[in-house]
């Protein structure tokens, strides 16, 4: 995997899934990260190769629950993301999915409760030890490249200082969030504190923070000197944002979006989140079209309302067919 002048999806809590990832890298993106998978859960799962719909899937032992799905056509290019506090189980996750997919993340930036109050994500940024403690022993115990993403500290210093520690575990890049924990979406990324990371460092380093546009993307890179650069609400809005083509309509890329849920018979919870998160952006949930998503109960629901209904037969057909061939 290589990390060098890259465009990449970042990871997205419930956005992050195969149909999501498959879209984003049909507009271009080059490495696309699956959503924070805390380890936990995954070293409940089993490997299940899914013949019906040509995926591998991570399934949790005694349920139908799919914790990660993924297929070879993204072998090369998706990114496990990990929420973790501790090396040992870190490492007995990362071994039940190094083999099917391009590289293992450790999540060190996200600011929520729910990973803040187990030691994961943003937790992580005050304890430098154990982030050596994690990430070396990925290291020494997988061939899979290994990364991690972080947000700034309360000074540039203090993150140039942990960026440092972070390259010398043999990281192969490093994603750099450019705004503290207590900063708000709102509040505009720093783009000068990700350039200090970027000037101290050897390893790439992905830049993410405020980019909206496809020329934002030329913008951050000579604002950071960061070669690759990580997009996240931009890509949610409009996954075209990867393409330098003439961005596409977001009411077409939203009903490939679905087609692709069909196709991979993604999680229904997961399809209605991310179609009402690119809704409220341009829209309001309150119109037909809203409240006919909060309604439905899955994705044959979802195929009636952007008149999808022969789609999903035909899919549906093709997968019987295929089942009595094999």
């Amino acid at each position: 995997m290589e990390y060098e002048n890259k465009l990449v999806l970042a990871p997205m809590v419930r956005v992050g899934t195969l149909p999501f990832r498959l879209l984003a890298a049909d507009y271009g993106a080059d490495i696309t990260y699956a959503e924070e998978i805390i380890d936990h859960k995954i070293i409940k799962c089993e490997r299940i190769v899914n013949d019906y719909i040509r995926s591998t899937d991570f399934v949790e032992k005694g349920t139908d629950n799919v914790v990660f799905r993924t297929c070879n056509e993204e072998k090369g290019r998706v990114v496990f993301q990990m929420g973790t506090s501790d090396a040992v189980r870190a490492l007995k996750a990362a071994q039940l999915v190094c083999k099917d997919v391009a590289a293992v993340d450790i999540n060190m930036g996200c600011p929520k409760s729910f990973s803040v109050s187990g030691g994961m994500g943003a937790a992580l940024l005050t304890k430098p030890d154990l982030i050596h403690d994690i990430l070396t022993t990925l290291r020494r115990n997988i061939d899979t490249p290994v990364t991690c993403k972080i947000r700034l500290l309360k000074s540039s210093q203090d993150t140039v200082e942990l960026a440092r520690r972070i390259e010398k575990t043999g990281v192969s890049a490093l994603a750099v969030h450019g705004r503290q924990v207590a900063d708000r979406p709102r509040d505009p990324a720093k783009w000068n504190e990700i350039a200090d990371v970027v000037s101290a460092l050897t390893i790439p380093v992905i830049a993410n923070g405020d980019v909206f546009e496809y020329d934002d993307i030329q913008c951050i890179k000579v604002a950071t000197g960061a070669s690759s650069v990580m997009v996240a609400r931009g890509a949610l809005w409009n996954a075209s944002i990867f393409s330098p083509n003439v961005k596409a309509h977001w009411e077409d890329v939203k009903k490939e979006y679905v087609r692709k849920s069909i196709l991979w018979d993604n999680d229904v919870k997961s399809t209605k989140h991310t179609l009402k998160e690119m809704i409220m952006h341009y829209s309001c949930l309150e119109f037909p079209e809203g409240k006919a998503i909060i309604k439905s109960q899955n994705l044959v629901d979802l195929a009636k309302v952007y008149g999808d209904e022969e789609y999903y037969e035909s899919v549906r057909a093709n997968r019987i067919a295929l089942d009595r061939h094999a």
